[in-house]
């Protein structure tokens, strides 16, 4: 059996090798996560495309291995349902339609002038530092403000929300401790009973944003609740992570950041994709890639590995995933990245990473983007 090692330190920085050793063999069991891997294209693809064997009914706000108190502390909040990123149709169909009109074309189109001006905000804002963390400063609160800003949640609580996503992400990680856990599941609450007080004033009166349009659906009050902490953790984690891999990719170039972002995205979407992998239950006994797996099992389709396979590289990348879920915010995660680098690049002219600068991940299986990019840039001097 494989060993799935993905946390080892060379393994944490730079999965990709690990990932082409694991695809020369069948999907396996892997027990210190308690799921299947798979890392073929081609298993990846059938697990994505077909929910009718693999469901994406699973809870994303409970750890896998919970810490005393974790449980009984989420139990005091909203109980978790599906919605959207983990339901299976038709109830996915239902609540997609309700979002899609959201993330359409037009709609990013006429949100991209105000993406533009945020970017430009921000950068401003440390332009005469000469030195910053290009996560901190831009990479996390330019998609932050742009999902807020599109749920109708206020620009003056976007670093509440942000310190609640920070904490669901440590339910979602592995190594932390017990305390860290305990507490993470006390944000999880507190977020949870901001969004039910925010869906009250909406009920209340209406606005012209993405939770009023939500409101007019027929989704229960848990339903929406579900709905916007998938909307906002894949909305900002995602795209944030895009940005700060794409930025790595760009700064490794001898030319720097590119006066045109956009082969150097799409190449960061395939080689460095900020979601590495995404989870499925098998519905019935079946069969994947050679490998027979039982119903009821937990499967991690690694997107991350089959962006990598050799047998796919003329296919698109499924950096966005496939299918059914294809990522509803895919177009407005590229505006954000494409707007975020070339702010950079022409507001901050020889950008590039800070001397002793190492780059570090976290432990987890479904996104990566570093924690930190310390970048500087001369200032010119004033006279």
């Amino acid at each position: 059996m494989p060993e799935f090692d993905r946390f080892a330190p060379p393994h944490l920085d730079d999965p990709y090798p690990l990932y082409a050793r694991l695809r020369e063999g069948p999907p396996f069991f892997a027990d210190a996560f308690g799921v299947w891997v798979v890392t073929r294209r081609a298993d990846v693809k059938a697990v994505l495309s077909d929910p009718a064997r693999f469901s994406s009914e699973f809870l994303i706000r409970t750890p896998m291995s919970p810490a005393p108190g974790v449980a009984e502390t989420l139990a005091t909040g909203h109980p978790e349902v599906f919605a959207l990123l983990n339901q299976d149709p038709p109830e996915h169909t239902r609540v997609r339609a309700l979002v899609a009109a959201a993330f359409s074309p037009r709609r990013v189109r006429a949100l991209t002038p105000r993406v533009e001006r945020l970017a430009g905000e921000l950068v401003d804002a440390i332009a005469a530092d000469g030195a910053a963390d290009l996560i901190r400063s831009l990479a996390l609160p330019l998609p932050l403000l742009v999902i807020c800003e599109l749920i109708g949640i206020p620009r003056a609580d976007a670093p509440r929300v942000r310190g609640w996503i920070e904490q669901l992400k440590v339910l979602t990680s592995f190594g932390a401790s017990d305390a860290e856990q305990v507490a993470a599941a006390h944000g999880s609450v507190e977020f949870e009973r901001y969004l039910a007080a925010l869906i009250a004033q909406r009920r209340a009166h209406g606005r012209d944003d993405l939770l009023t349009d939500v409101l007019r659906g027929d989704l229960t009050d848990l339903e929406i609740i579900s709905l916007l902490i998938t909307l906002i953790f894949g909305g900002h984690e995602t795209t944030t992570n895009l940005i700060g891999n794409a930025l790595l990719a760009a700064l490794a170039r001898p030319e720097g950041l590119p006066d045109d972002p956009d082969d150097v995205i799409e190449r960061t979407l395939r080689a460095d994709p900020p979601v590495q992998g995404t989870f499925r239950r098998t519905v019935a006994d079946t069969e994947l890639g050679g490998a027979p797996i039982p119903a009821g099992a937990q499967l991690y389709a690694a997107l991350g590995a089959a962006n990598h396979d050799p047998d796919g590289s003329a296919e698109p990348h499924l950096a966005f995933g496939r299918g059914i879920h294809y990522c509803v915010g895919a177009q407005l995660a590229r505006v954000e990245a494409r707007i975020a680098l070339r702010t950079l690049a022409t507001r901050l002219p020889g950008l590039r990473a800070a001397d002793g600068f190492r780059v570090s991940y976290p432990a987890n299986l479904l996104h990566r983007g570093p924690i930190r990019l310390a970048a500087t840039w001369p200032v010119p001097s004033v006279h």
